[in-house]
């Protein structure tokens, strides 16, 4: 095995610093992302009471520009219905359950 004697130097911080977006931004982002989420919980918050007691544990996707929402038991199909609606559009996933929550910790 060969030694280098050139020492390299330490790598310190991001590997693409000029990729480093500023607090504003990211900031502006995260609050597009509320408004966004809030938006789509009106809409399962009003439809959810009446597909809760058929449909526990199904999965319902909503698209808040238009107040589309699809329901289906199986999380991809939903979203696929979604996606087909509106397919340049953002939706939400929601599971018609309590909470709303799709996931398990």
């Amino acid at each position: 095995m060969s030694e280098s004697t050139a020492k390299q130097p330490a790598r310190r911080g991001r590997i693409f610093p000029e990729q480093t977006l500023p607090p504003q931004e990211l900031a502006r982002r995260k609050a597009e992302r509320e408004v966004f989420h809030q938006r789509c919980r009106a809409i399962f918050e009003r439809v959810h009471p009446e597909y809760i007691e058929k449909n526990y544990g199904w999965y319902i996707a909503v698209e808040p520009d238009s107040g589309d929402y699809f329901i289906d038991e199986d999380i991809e199909v939903a979203s696929q219905k979604a996606r087909e609606k509106h397919p340049n559009a953002v939706h939400c996933m929601f599971c018609l359950n309590e909470t709303g929550a799709t996931g398990t910790i």
